[in-house]
């Protein structure tokens, strides 16, 4: 928004985000030998070269009309589109993930009233976004993140079947139950997990003899143990 001119904006554009991006991930790499940068080359790639066409279009808001915010939408949109993402990780990991959700939120919010100085594209865009975070909150809340896995089978070691009792001691975590799969033939422990965390999981045979495991609960992992 600074630029003297459209080829400013794209060659500025172009040139931060080849420094943020693929050239830190690249020394990363070197030092490292981690192979981020070979892993994301080619997404990050097409994204470094599309910022040209995209700092070249985006000078054009400085125009102050009511067209320079279609220009803007795609962005709000993916503001948006990362809120609802963080938002979910938010809720299932609290308190992490909260300054990126408020990130989001507060973009989302300050670019049409940064951007723009006529009053109603200014008050279009926050409507506009405000809508969007009032749907997309409500709609996160109503259907919130569940992490489905099964974390255990029956075997010598931990023998159950659809005789026995499954739960976890503080079911704030999730839910679990005991089910039979078909395709390998064997009594598995299903888990629908609701939040991050550590917990016990009982599993209770039909005369009342309990066995226990810590489960070490995130949002895409779990770890299970026995205890001793």
């Amino acid at each position: 928004m600074n630029s003297k001119s459209n080829k400013d904006s794209a060659l500025k554009c172009f040139a931060f985000f080849l420094i943020s991006q693929p050239l830190v991930y690249l020394v990363q790499d070197i030092i490292n030998h981690s192979n981020l940068f070979m892993t994301y080359y080619r997404f990050w790639f097409i994204w470094t070269i599309c910022c040209l066409p995209m700092g070249y279009i985006g000078y054009y808001m400085k125009k102050d009309k009511w067209w320079g915010y279609l220009i803007l939408f795609p962005m709000i949109l993916f503001d948006a589109t990362s809120y609802s993402a963080y938002l979910f990780k938010f809720m299932f990991s609290y308190p992490k993930y909260l300054l990126i959700v408020l990130f989001c939120i507060s973009t989302m919010i300050f670019y049409p009233l940064y951007i723009f100085r006529d009053k109603k594209i200014r008050i279009t865009g926050v409507l506009i976004s405000s809508i969007l975070i009032i749907c997309i909150t409500i709609y996160d809340i109503v259907n919130p993140p569940v992490y489905n896995t099964q974390i255990l089978s029956s075997n010598e070691e931990h023998f159950f079947d659809n005789t026995y009792n499954v739960y976890l001691t503080d079911n704030k975590y999730g839910e679990v139950k005991i089910i039979y799969m078909d395709s390998i033939e064997n009594y598995m422990i299903e888990a629908n997990f609701k939040r991050e965390g550590k917990t016990d999981l009982v599993i209770e045979s039909p005369d009342g003899k309990k066995e226990e495991y810590k489960v070490s609960i995130k949002r895409d992992t779990y770890k299970v143990e026995k205890n001793k």
